[in-house]
């Protein structure tokens, strides 16, 4: 049995992340010790491993919850509906990649237009591109 101390620290997460899982059930103490403390066995450590790679992914909480009941009902899921829902979520991540690009190309034309000189922002070209709607695209 793990104190919470324990099992964050073999997963290397803070003890308020495990009662943060805990809070949206993702995850829930196995048992209590007679002080109160809570105590996970090595099947919660394990669930917490999968939830601790997941998230490093990318997967929201959401999510997570949804690979978790495919997971514990794996004899009613195919591989298919697995790789479905992982191929939604990289096509996610494509599209959040793309907007991210856009960001930073909208972002390094302001930073080439601006001088970055001493002189007051009046006539800074930052502020007036991003007060003109046409500018920025």
């Amino acid at each position: 049995m793990y104190k919470i101390g324990e099992l964050a620290k073999i997963l290397s997460v803070s003890t308020d992340t495990l009662r943060y899982y805990e809070k949206h059930n993702l995850l829930s103490a196995t048992n209590r010790a007679q002080n109160g403390y809570r105590l996970y066995n090595d099947a919660d450590l394990r669930i917490m491993h999968f939830i601790v790679r997941a998230k490093s992914v990318g997967f929201s909480l959401n999510e997570i919850k949804e690979l978790l009941s495919l997971k514990v009902d794996k004899d009613s899921h195919s591989c298919g509906e697995v790789k479905m829902f992982t191929e939604q979520k990289l096509i996610q991540v494509e599209k959040k990649i793309t907007e991210l690009v856009r960001f930073k190309d909208s972002l390094q034309l302001l930073v080439n237009a601006c001088c970055g000189g001493d002189e007051q922002a009046t006539n800074c070209s930052i502020l007036s591109a991003l007060e003109n709607v046409d500018a920025i695209t």
